[in-house]
Order: structure tokens, then sequence, then C-alpha cells
């Protein structure tokens, strides 16, 4: 077995098995895209610097620590000196200077932390090579280290030899011996002497030892970052003997070294010997804890239960709000201000609130627009579906939809980089951090007991340390953070803060046991309501859905809450009476769905408003009104409210206007009659609420960032795929130049077919000789994927390309080991 050290990250690759390669591209899936044809060509890929950032972005504040430590280490660096930089070391004369000791029960934990965070760079391919030679990759290393112009996360400035790059060598000479150093040939010597006197065991305390007054307060400031400060006239030179402050005398030692005109920088080599060898003053390797804040399992599962049943309740009203037809589809898409007050109105929610219901009802694919010329907003088909389901089933396909949905109804008011206003349901909502965010904070509240609730800065300090963010995204993460909670309150996902029990499953991917859960804790769905004799019903509580769609038609809703109030009138009436419905009909629907006797005056009402309805006739002509009673017609003609009409009478019974018949009946509602439309054949048209709705449409896809995790089946065939790719590249490299024959394999037919059926089910590469139709022979490698028909279908590695070779034609085949050395 080859015990000798990989060279390169590809080496390193080839060295790992076939799981510790499925799971670096699990963790990287940009790397699949599209599947590498080799290890080198994955290597080179998970090298690259964008897909170097993306794997950074994805581990946790620790790991993240390590690579930064790795990137201001030497390449290669041992596990002890990484362990150095991270845990820092005593000197045997007690603590540095000015260097913070690591408290002993955090170095601990630092020890027992880093092998899993470099075990973690490593399975990403982030790190490589053995603990005696660890690697960070080129782009890692350009990304997380110090740079003469930029500091990192560390606090570190760039070593003494990038800070004193461009300085004379005149100068560099009189710094070393200034610093108490022998004279150098070169100026590397110089700055390697220098760097090895600041980092050396016993090399700086000495020095340190004879500094002036406030020249440890400069380093105090500088030790842990910023490295830089600004002083007047940095870059001209100052000897020891002339220095007269502290600045003057660090700047004459090299400790610090000009970093411009009014700048100075500590370089790395000194920062790290006063900090006691570490790279940073606070490593994080555990999780910030989270403080939990009891409450009562039942009372949180009860007040969630309640919050579910209005979020159900509120997004049928959306739904109802918008079932003739809703809001119009602004030019560039989403709705316009007006409409958004006006269904938030309706709702009797402030904007932010009605903005969220709408995106919701949304990401659920029960409003879509319509796609006609004059564009709306409408319920789907698959609403009238939802509306039909248990409460619990609604809300458990509405909380379904809202962990997975990248849109953000939060930022609905926002303005975009352009400055143009952000719209519900417009463009540029999508937020791929969004449903990471949520099921982030939802998965910490759910490590709590049962019924505990935490608090909203504990819960951001850990998301912070579970993944660094850079400062844009950490931005938005804060208000993500914010509008989940809010959202999981209003939802019932959460209760008084703590996670309810019917939301555990949804976790898991479990909607129906989440329903199951969360059914019991809903009221049983009422088939009656209390009359009252004001013309009022109360409903004591939910209402079956026959019975809650009937009542929206015959009456308005007054009041919600725990009950809800429905009022009578006469435009509530004649609305049902449009519907299709007789006046007989709606009396016996409240005897047969009221526990109190229907009151007269209601029973009047519905009458009354029945003798009325029909009696005006609205038909189109351009519009006509036709009516039995001539004296109704004459008192219209002489009413001063119908002037604008173009009312002319053409028979007794009819008269004709100048507006259209929808305009005609507008207005003619409006003056407190109950005209009826009717068709050219003269029937009553019947109007139904339910009547508009937008072609099937499926929900909106979540903008992903990035390709999506491959599942394990896509894993083992993409690792077998670039294995045998690399096999046939190093065979490729590694065969001699054909023989005189061709050197084509020979094999016997039935031997040939064997072999092939035998690849299919191990993945194996085969070496195949081939003549095509025209008798040209070849030689190539082949993954056999299919055997069937006298014909084999592969990948050949050759081409590059998944072919179909026939059988007859091969004359020969054998395993890539038998060919890797061939007579």
């Amino acid at each position: 077995m080859d015990t000798a050290e990989p060279r390169t990250l590809a080496e390193d690759l080839r060295a790992r098995d076939d799981d510790a390669l499925a799971r670096l591209l699990r963790a990287r899936p940009d790397l699949l895209t599209p599947v590498p044809n080799d290890l080198t060509q994955l290597a080179t890929r998970a090298a690259t610097r964008a897909s170097v950032l993306r794997a950074l972005d994805q581990v946790d504040a620790f790991t993240r620590q390590v690579a930064e430590a790795l990137a201001v280490a030497t390449d290669p660096c041992t596990y002890e000196a990484l362990h150095v930089l991270m845990a820092g070391t005593q000197a045997a004369g007690g603590a540095p200077p000015l260097g913070e000791a690591l408290p002993a029960d955090r170095a601990a934990a630092v020890t027992a932390a880093l092998p899993d965070a470099l075990e973690r760079l490593r399975a990403r391919g982030v790190v490589w090579g053995g603990e005696d030679r660890l690697r960070l990759v080129r782009a890692a290393r350009d990304v997380l280290a110090p740079s003469p112009a930029v500091a990192s996360a560390t606090g570190l400035g760039p070593s003494v030899g990038e800070a004193t790059a461009g300085m004379s060598p005149a100068r560099l000479q009189e710094i070393v011996a200034d610093a108490g150093l022998p004279a150098t040939h070169d100026p590397v010597s110089a700055t390697r002497a220098l760097a090895e006197l600041f980092a050396g065991s016993g090399g700086l305390a000495p020095l340190l030892g004879t500094a002036p007054e406030g020249v440890r307060t400069v380093l105090d400031r500088l030790v842990w970052g910023p490295p830089y400060g600004e002083v007047r006239d940095a870059t001209v030179p100052v000897r020891a003997k002339a220095a007269t402050t502290a600045v003057q005398w660090l700047l004459a030692r090299g400790l610090l070294l000009p970093a411009g005109p009014q700048n100075v920088v500590l370089p790395r080599e000194a920062a790290l010997a006063l900090r006691g060898g570490r790279a940073h003053r606070s490593p994080e390797p555990a999780p910030p804890p989270i403080a939990s804040v009891p409450r009562t399992a039942r009372t949180v599962d009860l007040t969630a239960a309640g919050q579910a049943l209005t979020a159900v309740r509120t997004v049928a009203e959306v739904l109802a709000a918008w079932d003739t037809g809703g809001p119009a589809v602004l030019r560039a898409g989403g709705v316009s201000v007006r409409d958004l007050k006006r269904t938030a109105a309706a709702l009797d929610l402030p904007e932010p609130q009605a903005a969220f219901w709408i995106e919701l009802a949304y990401a659920a694919g029960l409003v879509a627009a319509d796609g006609e010329v004059d564009e709306v907003y409408a319920p789907t088909p698959a609403a009238d579906g939802w509306a039909q389901l248990p409460a619990e089933q609604q809300w458990s396909a509405l909380v379904a939809a809202w962990l997975t949905a990248t849109r953000t109804s939060g930022l609905v008011g926002s303005r975009d980089p352009k400055g143009r206003a952000l719209s519900a349901l417009g463009p540029d909502l999508d937020r791929p951090l969004a449903p990471q965010v949520r099921r982030a904070a939802l998965d910490l509240l759910a490590e709590l007991p049962p019924g505990a609730a935490a608090d909203r800065d504990a819960l951001l300090a850990r998301l912070r340390w579970n993944r660094p963010l850079r400062p844009g995204a950490e931005a938005l993460r804060t208000d993500l953070l914010d509008w989940t909670l809010l959202d999981a309150e209003v939802l019932g996902v959460t209760g008084r803060g703590a996670l309810a029990a019917h939301a555990r499953p949804l976790l898991a991917g479990d909607p129906t046991g989440a329903a199951g859960r969360l059914g019991p804790l809903l009221p049983e769905p009422l088939d009656h309501v209390l009359l009252q004799a004001d013309l009022t019903a109360v409903a004591p509580g939910p209402l079956v859905a026959p019975l809650a769609e009937m009542l929206g038609v015959l009456a308005d809703i007054e009041s919600k809450g725990g009950a809800t109030v429905y009022r009578f009138t006469p435009a509530s009436v004649r609305r049902a009476l449009d519907a299709g419905r007789s006046a007989a009909e709606l009396q016996s629907f409240l005897t047969a769905h009221s526990r109190t006797p229907v009151p007269q005056p209601l029973s009047y009402l519905i009458d009354d408003v029945a003798r009325r309805h029909g009696t005006l006739r609205v038909g189109a002509a351009s519009a006509y009104l036709r009516c039995d009673d001539d004296s109704v017609l004459a008192e219209l003609l002489a009413d001063r409210r119908a002037n604008g009409l173009g009312l002319r009478r053409l028979a007794p019974t009819v008269l004709a206007a100048q507006v259209d018949p929808t305009a005609l009946l507008e207005r003619l509602r409006a003056m407190g009659l109950a005209p009826a439309a009717e068709s050219p054949d003269g029937d009553v048209l019947i109007t139904r609420p339910d009547a508009r709705r937008t072609p099937p449409r499926t929900p909106p896809l979540p903008v992903t960032d990035g390709p999506p995790v491959p599942d394990d089946a896509l894993l083992g065939l993409a690792v077998k795929a670039i294995r045998a790719g690399d096999r046939a590249a190093t065979v490729s490299r590694s065969t001699p130049a054909p023989r005189d024959d061709g050197g084509l394999p020979r094999s016997p037919a039935a031997d040939t077919l064997a072999t092939m059926q035998a690849a299919t089910l191990t993945g194996e590469s085969l070496w195949i000789g081939y003549v095509n139709a025209e008798g040209a022979a070849s030689q190539r490698v082949i993954a056999p994927l299919r055997v069937e028909g006298g014909y084999v279908t592969a990948y050949d590695h050759t081409a590059d390309e998944t072919r179909t070779f026939a059988l007859h034609r091969i004359t020969g085949v054998s395993t890539l080991a038998e060919t890797d050395n061939p007579s």
C-alpha cells in the first residue's frame, strides 16, 4: 500500500474512498454541474474561487476560524502548529507580553473540537493532506489571508515580507540593525531574520523589555486588530537613537512598518507572538447556548391552535374577496398599492399583514394571475379543493408552502437597488436565504423542551454561529428571523414564542401527522347559527363549509372573533337572489340551520326583497329595461337620479338606456331598486360568486441558492462515473502504442456477453475492441449501462458520451485491471 503523502488535491481525492467522495459532492453540490469527467477535473473545480466561497459559507463559525488560522499559517502546516494558532501556548516564564492567555476550559474545548472542525474542512475539499502537511486550497488562502491592504477576520495584518515589499534594501538593513540583529546580504534574508525574531520564543520579550513608556499601549491597541494605525510621517525613516516617541521606537525596530504616508501596520509575526500564538482572540469551539423560557405546553398548543384556525379563515377570506376576480395585475407584475389597501380593508388587517396572507395564498397555489388580456388575480381551481378540506389539513398545506417559499412578504413596500417599490405578488421578492432561516430557527426551537420559548437575540446568535454570513447577507438574515418569528406566531406554528406540538411533524416532512395532532385541538365545525331579531346571525364557532359558503352570500360579516356575527341587509339578500336562490329556498335554509326560530323581521326582509327582485329586467340592446308595471317605469323616468342613464320609453313596458347593462344594473341598485339581468331569450341571468377561476396553475417554485443537494442514488452514479473516467484517463496515459495487430482485446462472444452483463451490475468500466460499420477498428473504454436486444448501451469514456454498440461488432473485452500492464 502506498503511504506517500499526496502532492496535489487530485491525488488526495484519488486516495479517498467512494463514501468520502459522496460526502464531498453532497456538501458541495455545485461540483456536480456537470458531472466531472475524472478526479483531476473534480479537484480543479473544487479549487475555484466561487466554489470555495460557497463551501466556506456553509460551515459553522469555529470551522471557519480553523480555516482562517490555516490561511495565516505556513504552507504546509502541521497539526501541532494549527493547534497553537487556535488554542495558543504558554511560555515557561508566564504569559507573553500583552498576551491574553485563553482560559483553561476554553482551551480544552478548542482542543476537543479541533479534529472535527478539521475533518469538516477536509470532507469539503477545502483542506487536504495529512496531519503533518495540512494544506489549505489556494483560493481559500487568497480569500481568508490578510494582505498588505486588507486585514483578515483574525485581525492580523500582512507578514513582514509583504509589509516591506518595495522598501529600500538600505532601510531594511537599518531596521535589522536597530532590532539588534546582524546585517544580512539581501532583502530576503533581512525580512526572514525579522520574522524569525518576532516569531521566536525568546526574541520579542527581551526587545520589549527595553521599550520606553507608551510602547505597550500602542501595541495593545493594534495586537487584536485592526492592525493598522494612523500616524504622521509614517514613511520618514527613523533610527533607534533618534526615536523620541513610542511609535518612532517601534518603527525603528520593525515592530511597526509603514503602510502608507499616514499609516502603519503591525506585522503578522509580531502580532502572533504578542497574542501568545493565537490567531483569534476568542475561539468559539461550541455554539452559544439558548436560554429557554418555560411555558405550559398545553397553553402553547391551544394558543397556536387558535391562531391556526384564524390563519385558515384569513386565507379563506382572501379567496372570497377575490372570488369573482381580484385586483388587476400591474404591467411589471404584482398588486398595486391601492388594491393592497382595498384588500387590507376587506380583511380588516394592516397592509403588511394583508401582503403576508396574499403571498401565502400564492405560495400555496391558491391564487394566481388568470392570463387574460386584462389580467387579474383570481383563485385557482386548487382553491376549491382546498376549501373542502378539514381545517387542520388546510392549515398543514399552508404551513408546508410557507416553510419552503422563498418569496418574502416583509419586503413589500421597500425599494430595490434601482429605487423601484416592491409590490405584493410582484417580482424581486424571492430571497433564497428565507427558507433556510425559517427552517434553522424552527429547528432550534424544536431542540428546546416542549413548551419552551427562546429569546430572539439568543436565536440570532446561534444562527450566526451555525453559519457566519457576509455583512450584507447578515443584515437580511436579521430581518428574516424577525419576520419568521412573527409569521410563525400568526400561522399557529408557535404559541407565545414556543413551538407547538402540532408543528413538529411538519419539520420532519409529515403534514398528515401535523394535521392529525392539530385536529383534536380545533373546535368541531358547527352546522347551525343563532338568528337574532336585529337581523343578525351569530355563529358561535367555525361553520361547516356549505353553511359558511351560503351565509357568505346571504349576509355580510359584521364582526369576527370567537363568534362570527353576520348581518342581513337588502343588498345581501338580493345577492343571494341573484345567485339563483328563491325566497322559499332562503326561508327553508334558515329554518334548517338555526337553533332559534327565524325572526319575523328577517322573514319580512326576504319576502320584501324577493317581491321586488326581478320586477325590472335589464337586457342587452344597448341596454333596455322591461317591466310589466308601467307605473314603475314612469317613476323611473321622472327620477332625477336617472338623468345620466339616457332613458327613453320605447313601449309602455320597455325603456331604452344609453349605458351598458352592467352599469345600468349597478346604477339602479344604487337607487334602491332590485333589477335582474336577463338573457336575449328573456330568461333571468343568474350570477354566481364563484364564476372567476384561473386556468390550472402550479405553485411558484422556490428560487434556490445554487444547485439542490443530490440524492443518494445520483451521488452513487456520479461517483461511479468519476471513478470510471479517472481510470480511463489513467489507462490512456499509461497504455503503450498499439501493436501491429491493432492491440484489440480478443474474447469469445459468450465471454463478451457475460462480462458485459456483469459490468452493468457492478458499474465496472471495460476495455473493448470495436469494429464499426465501415470496418474501422478502435479501442474504447466504456461503462456498460444496459445490455439487451443484441446491443449494449454504455458511457464511452473515449468519446465522453453515451453510445450504443452492437455486440457482434465487439471483438473482445477485458477489465481495466487486465490492461494496466499489457504485454
